[in-house]
């Protein structure tokens, strides 16, 4: 049975391994937010910290072939919503000939130098507010994984 993958002797994916796997991620309310279905499938390196650590977490022990559906909370995958991360802004402070509008991404700089990702939430003749948190932090996902391959190490 060349290319079956029954019974025990399947390999299961292991930290270090590069794994493939196809994946649909719904929120709470069933509303999707990413999928790979019609997309070639997710590769990425278990144990390298290069996903969320409960989606890493669902996949380990996985063998070629296998689904499952598993809910991750808030804390294993983009933390918790954090309101430090979000700030009223004069707009005297944009750069000249930027024109806000919500929805929009920013770059901000922290007073350490450093660059931060930031998305308008609200904007007024004065003042802007932003908002530096992840648009999936503070959220439980739900994630269809089937694992599609496994190069081992």
């Amino acid at each position: 049975m060349t290319g079956c993958n029954a019974g025990n002797t399947a390999a299961q994916a292991k930290n270090g391994d590069t794994v493939q796997v196809n994946y649909t991620g719904k929120l709470a309310d069933g509303t999707v937010f990413d999928s790979s279905v019609g997309r070639e499938p997710l590769e990425f390196k278990l144990g390298a910290g290069q996903m969320i650590p409960g989606f890493e977490k669902a996949v380990l022990g996985m063998k070629v072939g296998e689904k499952k559906t598993v809910t991750i909370p808030a804390e294993e995958a983009y933390g918790p919503y954090r309101p430090e991360l979000t700030a009223e802004i004069p707009r005297t402070q944009l750069a000249s000939g930027v024109t806000p509008q919500v929805g929009q991404q920013l770059q901000s700089k922290r007073n350490d130098g450093s660059i931060v990702a930031v998305v308008v939430t609200k904007v007024t003749d004065t003042t802007i507010s932003v908002d530096g948190n992840h648009p999936l932090a503070g959220k439980d996902l739900t994630f269809e994984i089937e694992l599609v391959k496994i190069q081992q190490i």
